[in-house]
């Protein structure tokens, strides 16, 4: 049985993706190792060949974890999956609380944000801001905190014996968080077949020219690979020079290390995270 580490307690939205990716896969189980912050998943893979990291990357409506594609370049682990994972959120508290005796609700501040307009139909109650959305649960049920509710998954509700009061109380029902499985790089081929490789995460810097970035985008074009995603981060102690982020779609694998070849001369720094299997929305 295979060890997943994951950001958060049990319940959070990280395992839910990481049991839910291996479901799909081949229906296979796993245990789950909860890590407090992002980099101690990191360290945790790192100190384990055995282990496989699930790390979230970029939400549709939060935007991208800036702070993860950082961890990711400088792990030298590699990305070997993705999943992408429909978020809906529950309002849950202890089983004799109702709607009308709540007065404080507690979650990840990316949460609550999330689920503004839910909250604005309770404006007599207090927020405040955790350090997880499962962990918030947790805590509610562990010390049995009487006129709190948490804004989290059903999953992480019913593993703590919460009662669910309202459900789906996202704003926007199209909030998706995708997430990235990361492995040592010398186990990455047990993960990933050659034949099913179609996504690539790159990172590199460009030099001080015009029209660097235009060139590089044009010779990916040329190849038939697909831009998915550009985030751009500034690259700290060298002013206005940044990183470039960029993931990558692509039918011809031939063609795609083709096109990397083309780009490499025009770049600096180029490193790539992962090549691994597209996942189709569904």
């Amino acid at each position: 049985m295979k060890t997943v580490a994951i950001q958060g307690v049990e319940g959070a939205y990280h395992e839910i993706a990481a049991r839910t990716y291996f479901e799909e896969r081949g229906g296979e189980d796993i245990d789950i190792l909860p890590c407090n912050q992002f980099k101690d998943v990191i360290l945790a893979v790192k100190k384990d060949p055995n282990l496989i990291g699930i790390m979230a990357i970029e939400n549709t409506i939060a935007g991208s974890l800036l702070q993860n594609h950082e961890l990711i370049r400088e792990s030298d682990l590699v990305v070997v999956g993705e999943y992408k994972l429909r978020i809906s959120h529950s309002f849950a508290a202890l089983p004799d609380e109702s709607m009308e005796t709540i007065t404080e609700v507690d979650s990840h501040p990316i949460a609550l944000m999330q689920c503004g307009d839910f909250l604005k139909t309770m404006p007599h109650v207090k927020i405040v801001e955790g350090e997880d959305t499962a962990l918030s649960a947790k805590l509610i049920a562990g010390k049995k905190l009487k006129g709190h509710a948490a804004i989290c998954s059903r999953y992480a509700a019913e593993l703590y014996g919460l009662k669910v009061l309202e459900e789906g109380i996202e704003t926007n029902k199209r909030n998706f968080t995708r997430f990235l499985l990361l492995s040592n790089r010398w186990l990455a081929d047990e993960w990933v077949k050659a034949s099913e490789i179609s996504k690539a995460s790159v990172v590199f810097t460009l030099p001080h020219t015009e029209g660097s970035l235009s060139k590089v985008l044009t010779i990916l074009s040329f190849y038939d690979i697909n831009l998915t995603k550009i985030q751009s981060l500034p690259i700290i102690g060298r002013e206005w020079e940044y990183l470039f982020y960029v993931d990558l779609t692509f039918k011809d694998l031939l063609k795609y290390k083709q096109g990397l070849d083309a780009v490499r001369p025009l770049t600096k720094d180029f490193k790539i995270l992962g090549e691994y299997k597209e996942q189709k929305d569904k």
